[in-house]
């Protein structure tokens, strides 16, 4: 069987915007970009049915803004700044919804995690999962982006709409708060 080429985001992006080819482009995005929207989603959520709620309103997103879509940034940015936002925005839905705060209340995900199946504390990777957790939203966010999608500073801002020093500075934090979180100080 012959290799097929994977098709750049360039090519996704024009091929979308003619109407013939609208729809095999769309199913080429979501192929390509599936996963990795997914994982970015799942390690801020956590759970997999809130990943997928989530992951679904993004390509709903991506489906009725794409022919806009100018590509001043990379489609790949474009992407997960629409991830970022849609999850973010889930979280506020849920916190208003929700009698007692998600931020006042780390035990919320504390919680979460410990309700997933394998969950072992003693795990390292469990342990960190916890710390990530125990960590206020925009360093959990800016954490995951650069720990799990080693997300280079530039391409962040362009996502979450902070500066690179910024960025730096709540990744900083962040990677010291996990470290005590590990160390038990």
């Amino acid at each position: 069987m012959p290799e097929i080429r994977e098709i750049d985001d360039h090519e996704l992006v024009v091929s979308f915007k003619v109407a013939e080819f609208k729809d095999a482009a769309f199913t080429k995005l979501v192929r390509k970009y599936q996963e990795r929207l997914y994982w970015h989603i799942r390690h801020i959520v956590l759970e997999h049915e809130d990943t997928n709620d989530i992951l679904q309103n993004v390509f709903i997103k991506v489906w009725k803004n794409l022919g806009e879509f100018r590509e001043e940034s990379n489609l790949y940015t474009w992407l997960y700044r629409i991830a970022t936002n849609e999850t973010l925005t889930w979280i506020e839905q849920k916190k208003r919804k929700s009698a007692v705060s998600i931020n006042d209340n780390e035990d919320y995900y504390a919680e979460k995690l410990q309700a997933q199946k394998g969950f072992d504390a003693n795990k390292i990777e469990w342990k960190l999962q916890q710390a990530i957790q125990s960590l206020p939203e925009k360093q959990k966010l800016v954490f995951n982006l650069r720990y799990y999608d080693e997300m280079p500073y530039e391409e962040m801002s362009e996502i979450v709409g902070t500066s690179v020093g910024a960025l730096k500075a709540s990744y900083h934090h962040a990677v010291k708060k996990v470290e005590a979180f590990l160390t038990g100080n």
